[in-house]
């Protein structure tokens, strides 16, 4: 026998086996056959990475709402829409540790503000300068960036802004018809009116820019509001009688209607709250509060009177207000009593200003003002 006749047995026997090994089925039932997947049509793909596309886009727009981490509702909250040219060096408040200090100047004169800030920090020694966050309102008219920048000299571990007031002001006129305000002083009313523009801004304490501190101002930033938007501190050397006639207010309760007039008779004998100094939390502030004292003041014809207090703040914070402590009242300086005041009126020199523009600057008798004035005050500032 050949060799190649042996070659073609092994190889069809070869063949055979294999055939037979691949004809064997596995155990079980059968397996259906597999559809192959569809394709998706290209309208589908298209819209799939239109959207994909969008939805990436959308977290490079800026935020626009915010919950506060102190607000137990978890409310949703606007920020700021301000113009920024309104400001400078704007930032959102948050819960960061800070004091923030709100100051209101109607006639710009930075030596004062320049004693305000130092006698706050001076007597504050347990809160670093970083912690005390200043904020200015000067009147329109004056470079916000240049007035900025001489204070920041000065103070310069301390966070400034320096806003303009003119904001505030037209939304003032929008709200109440072209009024601005019907009292001699927009300074006085500043405190209730600036959360129209920043109603986000958390809790701060809000200084007339015309006094010495010299108590320790994280003791009053601590104090507990309780369910208030707003704490003063009463003047009871002024009573509410010596400012409103009790028939005329009578009168009023019987014949307006508006949300904010107490239903009951007001105290005519209640303590006057002083406005020098108040702690104030914007996201608690009743947003009718404003417009309260404004209505107040045209009712009372107050354009006409120069006073102390107004009278207006009082009948519009009837029973809203927390009582802070007197010790914060501001009061004369004295020989002797000074210990006991953590406010003193300012007692230097000072610009008036007037509808004619800037006068010279007028003369207060007193020294205190000159421990708190920083060195090189007068070459920075241009005194």
């Amino acid at each position: 026998m050949s060799s190649s006749s042996i070659f073609s047995r092994s190889t069809a026997t070869h063949r055979r086996t294999r055939q037979a090994s691949n004809s064997v089925s596995p155990p079980g039932p059968p397996i259906p056959p597999v559809d192959a997947s569809p394709n998706p049509r290209p309208i589908t793909q298209l819209l799939a990475f239109v959207a994909v596309v969008f939805l990436g886009f959308l977290q490079f727009l800026p935020a626009t709402h915010f919950r506060h981490p102190s607000d137990p509702l978890r409310k949703w909250v606007p920020y700021d829409s301000g113009s920024p040219s309104s400001s400078f060096s704007r930032s959102v408040a948050s819960e960061d540790g800070k004091i923030y200090i709100v100051s209101w100047m109607d006639c710009l004169d930075l030596r004062v503000l320049a004693v305000l800030a130092n006698s706050t920090l001076s007597n504050s020694r347990k809160q670093s300068p970083d912690k005390v966050h200043f904020r200015f309102f000067i009147p329109d008219g004056h470079d916000n960036k240049v007035s900025y920048f001489k204070l920041k000299v000065l103070f310069p571990h301390s966070d400034l802004e320096i806003f303009g007031q003119e904001e505030v002001k037209e939304k003032v006129r929008t709200a109440n018809s072209g009024v601005v305000y019907a009292g001699h002083t927009f300074e006085e009313v500043a405190p209730f009116l600036i959360q129209i523009i920043y109603s986000s801004w958390s809790k701060f304490i809000y200084i007339s820019p015309n006094v010495i501190v010299k108590g320790r101002i994280e003791e009053l930033f601590g104090s507990n509001l309780t369910s208030y938007a707003v704490g003063g501190i009463e003047d009871c050397s002024e009573r509410l009688d010596n400012y409103v006639n009790s028939e005329v207010l009578a009168a009023i309760q019987r014949t307006a209607s508006k949300p904010w007039i107490s239903v009951t008779p007001y105290a005519m004998k209640a303590c006057m709250p002083d406005s020098s100094i108040l702690l104030i939390d914007p996201r608690k502030l009743d947003k009718d509060l404003g417009k309260a004292i404004l209505w107040w003041s045209k009712v009372l014809n107050w354009s006409k009177r120069r006073s102390s207090k107004n009278p207006a703040i009082a009948l519009a914070l009837h029973g809203r207000y927390s009582k802070l402590s007197g010790s914060w009242l501001l009061g004369q300086s004295k020989r002797g009593v000074d210990k006991e005041r953590m406010i003193i009126p300012y007692d230097g020199p000072m610009n008036i200003c007037s509808e004619f523009g800037n006068a010279p600057s007028q003369s207060v008798p007193g020294n205190l003002w000159k421990q708190y004035l920083p060195p090189m005050a007068d070459k920075i500032l241009g005194l």
